[in-house]
């Protein structure tokens, strides 16, 4: 297979950018573009995760209510096709930062995409939350892999810093996750479901702003992508892409159009596709010249991380769909006689998240170079969040869907414990371990599969979901925590082989 991707590099191509000075401690001791870069994200999370806290609720809830009257299963498995989307195309956003628009413009530009698309959802009409849904999916894909990249071009690859960089990094953005779902989640509870994803307009805008802002202290700003396309290929490039888009749009409406494309065929479609890309685009970079046999060889153990991911989100993003859907419907809103809306829960994970990362980054940085290996912390947090599933089978044990038991709101709050430090140790440590094993001429789209492991996660998720509310509670969320247990204890017991084939990752 021949791919634009997979051509050599022409010699006069633009070189990547320099490697950042080692002496920038400009926001509390790490490059002071990191603090532009976590601002952003911080209401990128606050809009994404504001609206998927609710987005599910949304789903399920009847029409009379505002709701799209969807039952359970069919509700998270079409939230979960959304978040399939969305890394989906983060593959083509790794690509067109790499090739044609440098990091810089396609987070710019991602941003605002998403945010378009949050101010189209607050319109209450079904056409509108479809065509938001597309433009978030399109815009997170050019923002989310291109940031983290960003993120790891502040540093040097020998840097110490960098996977505290990368923790301090995780706890800004999950600032955003906290706050997003409270603001939301009120607002969706207590005015309507679209007032809640106005606040997730406004927060993306205000993101964008801090961005363009603190733009003089990112990598890269003002260049050109760093392998870009000749002019010609560019052009050819993105005529061919907005040409593609709009058959398949077209394609789309039509078959929708006459019966064929139903909903369930479209998340059966989407997993089937998240499945199929990561197989391709491992296979593309390995055949590649311009990735050379020492690139290649990191790539054998990037695979089992890829794996690991897969497991640990798998988890995660149920926090946002059958968590979400059992809190709702089995679980007390109120803590100590403080009552409060469902879509609060998703804040708790946004909380133990920002209170962990920065005890894990000075855990790391105190630690230095006799820290875990990078394998084993993403291990420890594919067991974590596969015990967090496994603790909702001790409360719900024993009582139907409909028997009316609502649980202590502490069990869920202890689950997303669990989860919340899972994420820290798995995300942070997985995203460093990629800016450092990516071959040099797939900078940005290694990032962008990295994130194709969350699209697959979600695409399982997507098929899995369905059987939620027709099978035991205990059951489901009990067979699906042992089995991430059991990925866990897998990569551990690979350590060692892991250890010797990831160098220069320690």
């Amino acid at each position: 297979m021949t791919t634009d991707i997979d051509e050599p590099r022409e010699p006069e191509a633009t070189p990547p950018p320099p490697s950042p000075p080692g002496d920038d401690r400009g926001f509390l001791g790490h490059p002071g573009g990191l603090a532009t870069l976590s601002g952003l994200e911080v209401w990128e999370r606050f809009s994404f995760l504001g609206m998927q806290a609710i987005l599910v609720l949304y789903f399920a809830d009847a029409v009379a209510h505002g709701g799209l009257g969807m039952d359970p299963g069919t509700a998270a498995s079409v939230s979960a096709a959304y978040g399939t989307m969305v890394y989906l195309v983060s593959v083509a956003g790794g690509w067109l930062a790499d090739r044609i628009l440098g990091s810089y413009r396609a987070v710019l530009w991602g941003g605002v995409l998403i945010a378009c698309g949050h101010y189209a959802m607050a319109v209450p009409t079904a056409a509108m939350t479809w065509t938001g849904l597309g433009l978030i999916s399109a815009g997170t894909g050019l923002l989310k892999p291109n940031v983290a990249s960003m993120v790891g071009r502040l540093y040097r690859t020998e840097d110490d810093r960098r996977d505290a960089g990368f923790a301090l990094y995780y706890m800004a953005i999950n600032t955003g996750a906290f706050a997003g779902p409270l603001i939301t989640g009120w607002l969706g509870e207590h005015q309507g479901w679209h007032w809640g994803f106005s606040a997730a307009a406004v927060g993306m805008t205000a993101g964008l702003a801090q961005y363009v802002l603190g733009r003089r202290r990112l990598p890269g700003r003002g260049r050109s992508a760093p392998y870009a396309l000749a002019p010609d290929a560019q052009r050819t490039a993105v005529r061919r892409i907005i040409a593609g888009g709009l058959a398949l749009a077209a394609l789309a409406t039509l078959l929708a159009a006459i019966g064929w494309l139903t909903m369930g065929r479209f998340v059966d479609l989407l997993t089937l596709v998240s499945v199929i890309a990561p197989v391709v685009y491992f296979t593309v970079m390995f055949r590649s010249p311009r990735v050379t046999a020492a690139e290649r060889g990191r790539l054998r153990p990037y695979a089992v991380l890829f794996l690991a991911s897969v497991a640990f989100n798998f988890i995660l993003f149920q926090a946002y769909s059958t968590m979400m859907l059992l809190a709702s419907t089995n679980a007390r809103t109120e803590i100590l006689g403080f009552h409060f809306p469902a879509g609060w829960y998703a804040s708790a994970l946004g909380a133990f998240e920002v209170a962990l990362a920065p005890v894990v980054a000075g855990l790391w940085l105190r630690m230095g170079r006799r820290q875990p290996h990078a394998s084993n912390k993403i291990a420890i947090g594919v067991v974590l969040g596969g015990l967090s599933f496994l603790l909702m089978v001790l409360p719900t044990a024993g009582h139907g869907a409909d028997d009316g038991f609502k649980m202590a709101a502490w069990w869920i709050v202890g689950s997303y414990l669990l989860l919340g430090l899972g994420d820290v140790l798995l995300e942070t440590s997985g995203m460093s371990a990629t800016t450092k094993l990516a071959p040099s001429a797939y900078a940005g789209q290694t990032m962008a599969l990295w994130f194709l492991s969350l699209a697959l996660a979600n695409g399982i998720q997507a098929q899995v979901v369905k059987v939620y509310g027709h099978v035991s509670t205990p059951v489901y969320f009990g067979v699906n925590g042992a089995i991430a247990v059991a990925a866990g204890l897998a990569v551990i017991a690979a350590a060692p082989w892991l250890r010797r084939t990831m160098q220069p990752v320690h």
